[in-house]
């Protein structure tokens, strides 16, 4: 009765692991909790403890090679076992007997009958020795890209994530590339990410210069020996149609040495319109006090980004030139006219380059274009429904001034607001739930998303386990993750895994709104501004703060009824607020 281990995801982001090392060899006897690997992820590299004994009678893969999460690790079972007619089988195959082992989180795991032949090779890892050869004999077949050690594709940095941009290269073709390396840094729809080589080698090729995009999972970069041959390996991925539109599929150094022409655009001045540049090149900008309106972009659509600011700071701002691009269309039609009258007066502009144009067509930042898809999606696929509660403040407003003197911190309203939604989500836990399409997930942990507006949209970080944490210990988290949020800083474990969401409005004056449900949740509530109005109070007329907070429900997986439920007890928290400190 052999055992077959598969890859587990060791991260939520995780696809493929790369054998880092292993603690076993083919035929060695291992013992419940002995270390089987190494796997590198990408985010850390994690040691696999073996969960039964016998022996190991088959490795996936050698030192450094890839295998796919749920795709075959190795096999453990009784000594000089067959396996042969497993082996036999296509990776994608499977039979009642061979069930899939998921280390991730526990699940029940299936002994498979099989028989052995240490000698064949593994179904689902492409022979890392002679790659070429194998493409090369059939250059039109379809390869996979992640079994090739000498590939590198782009990585889902974030939870939304479906493309990158080259930010920067740090290493040009030809150079020689250390593992733990800066290979390049990556702009995603959040932050911009160092990535870092998890291989040595020589840099071979580069899948987009900077400043282009490259799709998620499409060939990034090649690393290995110089006599490795690239052609085959960039002629898959185009079969295979993973390269973006945008990458520069040049397959030599020389090639890649050779000058190309480009057409810059000029950089927008200074006239109020938002200027385009990454996040490093504003840092390095403000650092060295210079306007971003002075430094001319090289990037798409006249971006700015890092190389940029850095030759400005050497050589000084350039001479800006426009090209009269339709200079020979006016020859044509008037040969006796001017240029600049011509193209003022009886041709349409770029209106992108014109001061005095009616309108400014703005490229889609990576952000802009996933808050675009996911609250589309949230907003078409899941029926919202919205209950508004009013809410007695005058408690909390005393309770926070008496709060911030004993503390000496400056609490804000938004924190005893998470505080008190936390301790209701234990109360409530089907407005801490998810809908999952074949069933519905009910979270038993409180991770609270709280909405930050940054320069191009907005972020959410996530303060987890809100319920157990004190206001202050909220506070200083919230103060933390907003300062990383506007610097662009922020991490993938610093956004994911939000069971609810709050959005708040109230310090720009709005009364009351309602918000899209951030998916995964189920709920979303929106806080409005603290008013002063009169208010019955003991059978009279007094004036009082009160507030509105509106709460968009996904209805297939809360009632107006448990909606309605959880915001007064929300409501009970805020009005009463000594009841917090006996839950």
């Amino acid at each position: 009765m052999a055992e077959l281990i598969k890859m587990p995801r060791l991260s939520d982001t995780m696809t493929e692991g790369v054998i880092a090392s292993w603690g076993k060899n083919v035929g060695d006897k291992i013992t419940k909790g002995d270390l089987l690997a190494e796997i590198e992820t990408d985010k850390a590299v994690q040691e696999l403890e073996s969960y039964q004994n016998g022996f190991l009678l088959y490795k996936g893969a050698e030192k450094g090679g890839k295998i796919l999460v749920n795709n075959l690790l190795c096999i453990i079972g009784k000594q000089d076992e067959d396996i042969t007619s497993y082996l036999n089988m296509p990776h994608s195959q499977s039979t009642p007997d061979a069930l899939s082992t998921n280390l991730e989180l526990g699940e029940v795991r299936q002994p498979v009958e099989t028989k052995q032949s240490k000698q064949l090779p593994n179904p689902n890892i492409l022979t890392q020795s002679t790659p070429q050869q194998d493409v090369s004999m059939h250059p039109q077949a379809s390869i996979d890209l992640t079994q090739i050690k000498e590939v590198i594709l782009m990585p889902r940095l974030s939870d939304t994530m479906t493309e990158g941009v080259i930010a920067a290269w740090h290493k040009n073709i030809g150079d020689t590339v250390q593992k733990g390396d800066v290979l390049a840094e990556i702009e995603t729809d959040k932050a911009t990410m160092d990535l870092e080589s998890y291989k040595t080698g020589i840099l071979l090729y580069q899948g987009a210069s900077k400043g282009q995009k490259i799709a998620v999972n499409d060939l990034l970069c090649i690393v290995g020996d110089k006599n490795f041959n690239i052609e085959t390996i960039v002629n898959a991925s185009k079969h295979n149609n993973q390269p973006s539109a945008t990458h520069n599929l040049s397959v030599s150094s020389e090639t890649q040495n050779q000058p190309v022409k480009t057409a810059v655009l000029p950089s927008p001045e200074s006239n109020g319109s938002r200027i385009f540049a990454s996040p490093l090149a504003k840092k390095i900008a403000a650092e060295n006090q210079i306007g971003l309106d002075k430094i001319q972009g090289t990037g798409d659509l006249g971006r700015i980004v890092k190389q940029d600011v850095e030759t400005f700071i050497k050589e000084g701002p350039k001479i800006k030139i426009e090209i009269p691009i339709l200079s020979k269309l006016e020859a044509k039609i008037n040969p006796s006219a001017q240029p600049d009258t011509f193209s003022n007066k009886l041709l349409p502009q770029p209106q992108t380059l014109s001061n005095n144009s009616p309108f400014t067509d703005t490229p889609v930042s990576q952000m802009r274009k996933v808050i675009a898809q996911r609250l589309a999606e949230s907003k078409f696929s899941a029926p919202h429904f919205y209950l508004t509660l009013k809410i007695n403040m005058d408690a909390i407003i005393e309770a926070r001034t008496q709060l911030n003197q004993q503390l000496n911190l400056k609490i804000s309203y938004n924190d005893i607001i998470l505080k008190a939604c936390a301790l209701a989500l234990k109360k409530h836990p089907k407005v801490n739930s998810s809908w999952r399409g074949d069933f519905i997930r009910q979270n038993h942990e409180v991770h609270i998303g709280v909405a930050v507006a940054v320069e191009d949209g907005l972020l959410v970080p996530v303060v987890r386990n809100a319920n157990f944490l004190s206001i202050a210990d909220i506070n200083k988290q919230v103060k933390a993750l907003a300062q990383k949020a506007q610097e662009r800083k922020l991490q993938p474990k610093d956004w994911e895994g939000n069971t609810f969401t709050i959005s708040n409005l109230g310090m720009f004056g709005i009364e009351e709104f309602t918000a899209i449900i951030n998916p995964p949740d189920a709920c979303i509530l929106a806080v409005g501004g603290i008013i002063q109005e009169p208010i019955v109070k003991n059978n009279s007329i007094a004036v009082g703060y009160t507030m509105k907070v509106t709460l968009s429900c996904d209805h297939r997986v809360v009632d107006g009824a448990s909606g309605s439920a959880f915001l007064q007890t929300v409501k009970t928290f805020l009005e009463q607020p000594l009841s917090m400190l006996v839950i």
